[in-house]
């Protein structure tokens, strides 16, 4: 008993999000993957439909797979806490409320019929955003340069000449709303 008092909570939202996602994979599982398509991936719905608005948030939980909510969640979980404990966890919950809900609008609109889930454009976010952490007042910081070519380089890479199933197109706005959402804090922290 000693040790799990030792157990800290340590990034609630980063936490929080972790255990929606497994239980959505779970409910998923459970429910021969009804739940999954029903309130864990956004396509374009009759706005008449109560679950099209959960669905615009809640697909950033839904994983089709344990391969692909394991591919997300340990990036997740190495970049999530450091930027929980940097920016807090009302401005991180705020970042990935606004980059799940910009991704799944940006479904609706763009992709009609296909639908997304899954956390890869909220680990972009973070990535980009973990590549502002040290901007200093009218400097660039070259991490976020490097980033920005080598990840967001071969996902336009990917977007144009990969066919597979992937949703490229959302990481990139995951990533472009990080560093969007980054240097917006950083000026307000400058």
């Amino acid at each position: 008993m000693p040790l799990l008092k030792r157990i800290h909570y340590n990034a609630p939202v980063i936490l929080t999000f972790f255990l929606f996602s497994l239980a959505a994979l779970l409910l998923g599982a459970m429910s021969n993957g009804w739940a999954t398509q029903r309130l864990f991936s956004v396509y374009r719905a009759p706005l008449t439909d109560p679950l099209s608005y959960v669905r615009l948030i809640g697909h950033v939980f839904g994983h089709a797979n344990y391969e692909h909510f394991a591919g997300n969640m340990l990036l997740f979980l190495v970049v999530g806490p450091p930027m929980e404990e940097k920016y807090g966890s009302k401005i991180l919950l705020l970042g990935i409320l606004l980059t799940a809900g910009i991704s799944g609008l940006l479904q609706c609109v763009f992709f009609p019929s296909t639908a997304l889930l899954g956390a890869s454009g909220i680990v972009f976010m973070l990535i980009m955003l973990s590549s502002l952490a040290g901007m200093k007042e009218g400097r660039i910081p070259l991490t976020l340069i490097l980033v920005a070519v080598l990840y967001l380089g071969q996902e336009v890479y990917s977007a144009l000449f990969v066919q597979d199933h992937v949703a490229h197109f959302m990481h990139l706005v995951g990533g472009t709303c990080g560093t969007i959402f980054g240097f917006i804090i950083a000026q307000k922290r400058l």
